[in-house]
């Protein structure tokens, strides 16, 4: 493991290196990559100087033991030979998971759609919940949540509903969101008393930079059209709101959250490169998904992923079998339990497929 991470630190100096550099920092696209490959590696280094010390500790304590010679400090050997061999196994397998290749979508932002689905207004009011779930949890992050678009239901709630969510691993910790949510639950219209199901479909996609896609602008078509819901006179009087579709694919997207057109047209891109992004992705992560079988994959879009039972206040994901008594907490954003679950589950799987380097 040592001379794994002697490697590391060898390339953490050459990206130090790097990073400051004129001509690095004039070629915006390479200075993103190296700072973000820096924050890894830092985060690696550090762990890598815990495990020397901690090393060194355990055979400093030894070789006291060996010697014998001050009882004292035999005392003392002993204390830190323990504390040493408690502290090692967690600190390895910490390093393991740290080792592991990165997905470099997982440091992105991302779009986030949500969309009514088999339930009819009431499959609307659960999309609605949902998206304050996610808000409230991307508020707890310290991530930015930005509305797009979106077209409200009859009786409350949203037909669909898109945003832009900035930060941090954004969507290395949401994709494990992307799929469809079922919700059980007496409806608002329902005089009988009976539960119903309904459903709403998740899709989380990464956020595509411009060097990440490249559009033509003659394969696309713009149209601009009055924008509807809140924003003020100006929003519904004025052609503010665009929509572009992709004439190759036919992907359409559209954004009427802002005033400015000019803002309107970046934001609508920013989707269409993040839709023909989450594109070729899908297809990479169903490959990935039949070589390795993951539980947690995200590579099938239309998978059943999580039910919310509210006649027993439980939440369950069928990928894992999990099942939390706290639907509340959680549809009040408290989400971030489920989603540590799901990646302690995948950084396991990660872990078995790599333990030949270790």
């Amino acid at each position: 493991m040592i001379d794994r991470l002697n490697i590391v630190k060898q390339r953490f100096d050459e990206v130090s290196d790097l990073i400051i550099q004129p001509d690095v920092i004039a070629d915006q696209k390479r200075y993103v990559k190296l700072n973000k490959e820096y924050s890894d590696l830092k985060e690696v280094v550090a762990k890598r100087e815990e495990y020397i010390t901690l090393t060194n500790n355990l055979e400093e304590a030894e070789e006291i033991l060996a010697d014998g010679s001050d009882p004292e400090m035999v005392e003392m050997a002993k204390m830190q030979l323990e504390e040493a061999k408690a502290q090692l196994p967690q600190l390895e397998e910490e390093i393991k998971v740290l080792l592991i290749p990165k997905d470099p979508e997982d440091a992105k932002n991302v779009v986030m759609e949500i969309r009514a689905g088999t339930g009819g207004d009431e499959a609307s009011i659960f999309a609605g919940d949902l998206y304050r779930m996610y808000t409230k949890y991307c508020e707890s992050k310290g991530w930015r949540t930005h509305l797009m678009d979106f077209s409200e239901g009859t009786s409350g709630g949203f037909k669909e509903i898109q945003f832009e969510v900035t930060g941090n691993d954004v969507y290395g910790t949401l994709k494990f969101e992307a799929g469809v949510h079922r919700v059980q639950r007496v409806p608002q219209t329902e005089t009988q008393g009976r539960v119903h199901t309904s459903a709403a479909t998740v899709m989380v996609l990464p956020e595509a930079e411009e060097f990440d896609v490249q559009i033509d602008p003659k394969d696309v078509r713009i149209d601009y059209f009055c924008s509807s819901g809140p924003g003020g006179q100006s929003v519904n009087t004025t052609y503010s709101a665009v929509r572009l579709t992709h004439i190759p694919t036919g992907l359409v997207a559209q954004c009427q959250d802002q005033k400015s057109q000019h803002k309107n047209k970046d934001k609508a891109f920013t989707v269409l490169r993040s839709r023909l992004y989450d594109l070729e992705l899908a297809k990479k992560q169903e490959e990935d998904a039949a070589k390795r079988n993951s539980q947690v994959s995200s590579g099938d879009r239309s998978a059943k992923i999580r039910t919310y039972n509210y006649p027993q206040g439980r939440v369950t994901d069928h990928r894992i079998g999990l099942t939390l008594y706290d639907l509340q907490n959680i549809i009040n954003g408290d989400v971030q339990k489920i989603i540590d679950e799901l990646m302690l589950v995948q950084n396991t799987e990660k872990l078995k497929e790599a333990s030949d380097i270790f």
